[in-house]
């Protein structure tokens, strides 16, 4: 038989203790609930260590939460802590959070406390799994480190791709920097956390969101990619949320929106940063409670959805700027995954130059035997503001070029050379961004398009044109 949970309650309310207690035993919640009212009971309850969840009121006589909330950080950090008031802005809120908390409810709403717990146990079952698994993974890489000196280096690497082809589908890496971003995709595809996959234009974030969805629970079902950026701002929330058939003006049919088709399954909101705030709103509430409403209709829709979320722009700063929702960001954010730049991985450069040659060799009927050695250091040289798209790209073209079995893959032109004088990241970029533009008479977008050489959306490629100040020679802004 399961134990009961152990919950401690600091509350100067009697009526509020009492009412809580009625709520989590009408939601089947079976618990002991040890009630406190003042500091020094509170202090001895916690050196017993004894609790799965804490329940803390803000407005205490002798004291506040937040100050419960730092003894707790401070005595047992591992449990979760929820705190509970009538009067809890948003500004407050926000800082409880940040402060360690695990979530907060209003005394108005109730409703909310039996999922707020649930929602905090088991990201403390989380927590708790992942750093087991951290300990056993430190194991496992002493192990590793010894059969490394025992075999020789290229049956090693070999095994090693092999595994990690297996485990991860598309994702081609040797590098230490990606192994440990795919042991955190491991670690949390088992569990329906919300992630959120930050890294620049073109490091492979779908791919990562992908290979997430595949190794959980819920891999036979549907994976629902969404562009945030690619939709207008005045129907996002009826492509994510549905619409009812005249819920506005051209809306002719009744439409089910992207959470729906992913109920069970797993949807990946790519550039989420791209959001108006207006819809974060709604986004905020399926995040917490599974619930939303199709425009044009007050019928609630519960969905069971796991988020992957991700971004290559800066959330704190859009937080500071308002232009991004600072408690959804905290909602995002609770499993972050970075990706980093390919600069910072270069030895993946030859296994990635390898897989492209195998798979556009396949696609194009052509007979590729091997990838020339003064090639291969001349894309290692490259800093790749595009990242894995560009070196895609540059691959795909030298493949048409290719006639004989051997590949000369020519890296873009102004990265070695930028290199070689000593220029900044931001500096190479806008020069090659530059150089490509030149070579495609200025066109961003389109089948020839800068955009498309570059590797890269042509949203993003303008946004960059804006932040580097690059402007057509011989036009005048107005």
């Amino acid at each position: 038989m399961k134990s009961p949970l152990r919950i401690l309650y600091l509350e100067d309310d009697p009526i509020d203790v009492e009412f809580t207690k009625s709520i989590l035993a009408k939601e089947g919640v079976v618990c002991e609930l040890v009630h406190v009212e003042v500091r020094a009971d509170f202090v001895t309850a916690l050196e017993k260590n004894e609790f799965d969840l804490i329940l803390a009121d803000y407005s205490l006589p002798s004291f506040d939460g937040l100050t419960a909330l730092a003894i707790v950080q401070e005595q047992c950090p591992e449990v979760p802590f929820i705190l509970v008031s009538g009067q809890l802005g948003e500004e407050l809120a926000i800082e409880s959070l940040k402060a360690g908390a695990t979530d907060y409810v209003l005394k108005q709403r109730m409703s909310r406390l039996v999922p707020a717990v649930r929602r905090a146990l088991r990201e403390a079952k989380e927590r708790l799994r992942r750093q087991r698994a951290e300990e056993e993974l430190k194991k496992a890489l002493i192990k590793v480190r010894v059969l490394k000196e025992q075999l020789e280096a290229e049956n090693v690497c070999l095994r090693e791709e092999i595994r990690m082809a297996g485990l991860h589908g598309d994702i081609v890496s040797q590098s230490d920097a990606m192994k440990s971003v795919l042991v955190q995709a491991e670690q949390v595809a088992e569990t329906d956390s919300t992630v959120l996959i930050l890294g620049e234009t073109g490091t492979g974030k779908e791919l990562l969101a992908r290979a997430i969805h595949n190794m959980s629970g819920r891999r036979d079902r549907l994976f629902v990619v969404v562009n945030c950026a690619a939709m207008p701002s005045t129907l996002v929330e009826g492509e994510l949320f549905g619409r009812e058939k005249g819920a506005y003006t051209g809306a002719i049919t009744r439409q089910v929106g992207r959470f729906e088709v992913a109920n069970g399954s797993t949807i990946f909101l790519d550039e989420v940063g791209e959001l108006p705030i207006e819809s974060q709103v709604k986004l905020l509430r399926v995040l917490q409670e599974g619930q939303f409403e199709r425009l044009g209709s007050t019928k609630t829709i519960s969905v069971d959805v796991r988020i992957i979320a991700a971004t290559n722009c800066n959330l704190e700063k859009a937080v500071e700027e308002g232009t991004f929702r600072n408690d959804l960001y905290y909602r995002l954010n609770v499993f972050p995954v970075t990706i980093p730049p390919l600069r910072e991985r270069r030895e993946d450069i030859p296994p990635l130059v390898l897989a492209f040659v195998l798979e556009l060799a396949e696609k194009m009927g052509k007979r590729i035997e091997s990838v020339s050695r003064k090639s291969m250091k001349a894309l290692q040289g490259y800093p790749w503001p595009g990242n894995v798209r560009e070196l895609r790209n540059v691959i795909e073209r030298a493949m048409i070029r290719a006639t004989g079995g051997t590949l000369h893959v020519p890296a873009p032109s102004r990265g070695p050379e930028a290199a070689a004088k000593g220029m900044t990241l931001e500096e190479v970029q806008r020069e090659h961004i530059v150089d490509v533009l030149e070579r495609t008479g200025w066109r961003v977008r389109g089948k020839n398009g800068a955009a498309v050489i570059l590797g890269i959306k042509p949203t993003t490629l303008e946004s960059k044109l804006a932040k580097l100040d690059i402007k057509r020679p011989g036009r005048n802004s107005r």
